[in-house]
């Protein structure tokens, strides 16, 4: 499971999306379809194997583009359905170690991988839970109907989460890039006001994403149909505004409301809702190149005499230019890796001893907690920790309270789809959220697969004991990975700065916006490892920089590039002070 993408909110400021609705929606139908036709079928084991793969997918659907969304899902599924074959077959040959060493191996692997990148640290995580449940649960019948069973559950997930491209082939790309003109509207309503910083940055954050989702866009092969060539001409006058935004809100001064207006007017004209065109109020103030009939008055500054010209000129045919790809942040090292590696290894071994040494109900419960909660780049260990045993007892408590008013099967299973609901939803938002429907739906599909135990009490003990686990080993053995990891995103962001900084006057028109998209990317990149470091508690070490000294040189970095926007678009020559070389809070880290 994943936590959420930026700093994990509160669960009382989370508020219903139509992406989350949807994904609350998927989530339902894909828990109750199987569980349904086991009950009716009769095949209650097959259905019960194939509500876990569907519970994983769920736990793994997002927002981003379909293509995307398939290749994560297909990669998680096999390798959960392999992990699962292996931990069968260890418990299918009857030696007492042969469970513990599968689960050893599969986690040596599954951190061997998990530090290369979203779609390896999703496929490692979910073949040592394929391990953790293979091992833990015996399944009746032959060896290939649970991982079949399993691998038809996140079926269903892909299928539901990519069935929208059959009817909205680019509507990801479309909402992504029109959520930079919103937050580009955003940030010039709050010109010359204290909130233009955090503008900035959310608008740097709408220019990432978007981004992303464009990235297989960003080719051009020569053939391409013309909503694909519109998209990225809207993406790159989106990336164009951005600039010219920068400079407005370095000018630090409260803009006319026809300024504020540009980014919603350039939306229409070159993202019309489907189905229709571009009013005609829209083209008449788009149109024309002269900058008074576009702001209603005659631009005195550097920044709004650039908004009126893009805003003349968007959509009009130029050189076709392609946006550059985004700059891959700095990786774990080996080091690192093989670190990461043995560190979960020895907690799953941990964890399966005092499984062993306690007593039955605990056979799968600690390993699969160690798996979920050691995922070091998801978000702090020590909030992902306190997180999932806030949501095991939530989730506890729950499905308690449903068990005491009814024990009929249908009702379960209707509770089952809306604590799925609930995971999808929290997937999003909140990991304890997320943990809370996780938790009430393994406890019903272990009920339906014959376990009638009282498990309520153990499950809160073991998911307390194997977050102890985790957090002990990682704070005593690896207690400084967030704040090197941080020091590592901030010295690559800083460099980025002041290369778009020594470049940006020396280079054509779409180098110089890759060097600002590449630089602001970086240091929201590092602000985020940041946050990471500050909530992980733990051994600084006297050779690491402080994290506000680390926040103090991104912002100044964040700032160095602002007046870089802004003195470029002034077409004036760029002075470069320098000041993140001067401040220089950033030191290497030996290794």
């Amino acid at each position: 499971m994943k936590a959420s993408r930026g700093p994990v909110a509160a669960v009382s400021s989370i508020a219903p999306s139509p992406a989350s609705c949807a994904a609350a929606a998927r989530g339902a139908v894909a828990l109750a379809v199987p569980l349904l036709l086991g009950v009716w079928t009769g095949a209650v084991v097959p259905s019960v194997i194939a509500g876990i793969g569907a519970l994983w997918g769920v736990s793994q659907d997002g927002s981003d583009p379909y293509r995307r969304r398939v290749r994560r899902l297909g990669g998680m599924g096999l390798c959960a359905a392999a992990g699962l074959l292996a931990g069968e077959l260890a418990l299918r040959s009857g030696h007492p170690a042969a469970v513990t060493v599968c689960l050893v191996a599969a986690a040596l692997v599954a951190g061997a991988v998990g530090l290369r990148g979203r779609i390896a640290a999703v496929c490692g995580m979910h073949l040592l839970l394929g391990v953790t449940i293979g091992g833990g649960i015996p399944v009746p019948g032959p060896w290939w109907h649970a991982p079949l069973a399993l691998l038809a559950g996140v079926l269903l997930v892909v299928a539901l989460s990519a069935a929208p491209w059959l009817w909205r082939r680019h509507g990801i790309e479309r909402a992504a890039v029109r959520a930079v003109y919103r937050a580009a509207a955003a940030a010039l309503s709050a010109a010359g006001t204290p909130a233009a910083e955090d503008a900035r940055r959310r608008l740097t954050a709408a220019l990432d994403h978007a981004h992303q989702v464009m990235d297989r866009h960003l080719t051009h092969d020569g053939r391409e149909r013309p909503e694909r060539a519109a998209l990225r001409e809207a993406f790159d006058t989106g990336v164009r505004l951005g600039e010219v935004t920068s400079a407005l809100l370095w000018e630090g001064r409260p803009l006319p409301s026809r300024a504020t207006g540009v980014p919603a007017l350039l939306a229409a004209r070159l993202l019309p809702a489907a189905g229709r065109r571009a009013d005609r109020a829209d083209a008449d103030v788009l149109e024309p190149a002269d900058a008074r009939a576009v702001l209603g008055t005659e631009p005195d500054t550097p920044g709004l005499r650039a908004l009126a010209a893009l805003a003349a000129q968007a959509g009009r045919a130029r050189p076709h230019e392609l946006p550059a790809r985004l700059p891959t942040a700095p990786r774990h090292g080996r080091a690192a890796r093989v670190r990461y590696s043995m560190l979960l290894a020895l907690c799953v071994l941990l964890a399966q001893v005092c499984a062993e040494v306690l007593h039955e109900p605990r056979g799968y419960w600690l390993p699969m907690t160690v798996a979920f909660v050691y995922q070091p780049d998801f978000g702090p260990v020590a909030r992902r920790a306190l997180h999932r045993v806030a949501g095991t007892v939530a989730g506890v408590a729950a499905l308690g309270t449903v068990t005491l008013l009814t024990q009929n099967t249908y009702a379960l299973i209707g509770a089952v789809a809306a604590f799925a609901a609930l995971m999808a939803v929290g997937v999003r938002r909140h990991y304890a959220l997320a943990t809370t429907g996780l938790t009430a739906i393994v406890l019903v599909l272990v009920d339906l697969l014959g376990d009638h135990r009282q498990l309520y009490g153990p499950r809160i003990l073991d998911t307390s004991l194997a977050s102890a686990i985790v957090l002990v080993a990682h704070l005593v053995l690896w207690p400084r990975s967030a704040a090197q990891r941080a020091v590592a995103l901030t010295e690559a962001a800083v460099g980025a700065a002041q290369r778009y900084g020594r470049l940006a006057e020396e280079v054509p028109p779409a180098q110089r916006h890759a060097l600002r998209r590449g630089a602001y990317h970086l240091l929201a990149e590092a602000r985020r490892a940041v946050d990471h470091a500050r909530g992980e508690p733990g051994r600084r070490g006297r050779d690491l920089p402080l994290p506000q000294e680390l926040a103090e040189a991104v912002t100044t970095a964040e700032r160095l590039c602002d007046a870089v926007s802004a003195r470029t678009v002034a077409a004036r020559p760029v002075v470069r002070p320098h000041p993140v070389a001067r401040c220089a809070p950033v030191r290497p880290v030996a290794g």
